[in-house]
C-alpha cells in the first residue's frame, strides 16, 4: 500500500510504501515540545519503518532543523523551506529504523487513524481522552 503526502505548497512530496496499515502507528503526543512545534494542543505523527519512506523524484529538498528535545536528546525535523510545513521527525534512537511523519501531510490522513496517546499527563484539561486507543502518561510507561 502506498500512501502519498506533501507539504502545504506541495513542493516537498513523499511516499510511504507499507504492506499493511499495521506497519504504521499514528499517535497523539501531548508533550510541550510537540505542542510548540505543531502550534496546537498536541502533535500527531505516524511512525513508519525508515525503509518505507522516500521523497519523490520531483520533490524539493526539505530543510533540516536539529535541536535538543528538552531531555538532552537531539531531535531531527525536516520541513519545507517555502511554506514551513513539517514533514517528519526522528530522534537519535530511531534514526536508523523509523521516521515519524506529520500525519496531516498525508494526502489521506484518515487512512492511518491514531492507535495511542503519549504524555497524557500534559493533555489540555479541555481535551477529552481519545477512546479505544492506548494512553501513556509518560514515555517510560
Amino acid at each position: 500500500m502506498v500512501y502519498k503526502g506533501a507539504c502545504y505548497c506541495k513542493a516537498v512530496k513523499y511516499e510511504v510504501d507499507i504492506s499493511s496499515p499495521d506497519e504504521a502507528r499514528t499517535s497523539l503526543c501531548h508533550c510541550k515540545n510537540c505542542k510548540r512545534f505543531f502550534g496546537t494542543a498536541f502533535g500527531l505523527t505516524t511512525k513508519i519503518p525508515l525503509k518505507a519512506f522516500s521523497y519523490t523524484s520531483d520533490s524539493a529538498k526539505p530543510t533540516t532543523h536539529e535541536a535538543d528535545n528538552g531531555s538532552g536528546s537531539l531531535l531531527h525535523r525536516e520541513f519545507c523551506s517555502t511554506c514551513g510545513s513539517g514533514i517528519l521527525e526522528y530522534g537519535a534512537a530511531a534514526a536508523n529504523d523509523f521516521r515519524y511523519i506529520m500525519t496531516g501531510t498525508l494526502n489521506d490522513p484518515g487512512a492511518l487513524p491514531p492507535k495511542g496517546e503519549f504524555f497524557c499527563i500534559n493533555r489540555e484539561k479541555w481535551m477529552p481522552e481519545v477512546p479505544g486507543i492506548f494512553h501513556k502518561n509518560k514515555i517510560t510507561e
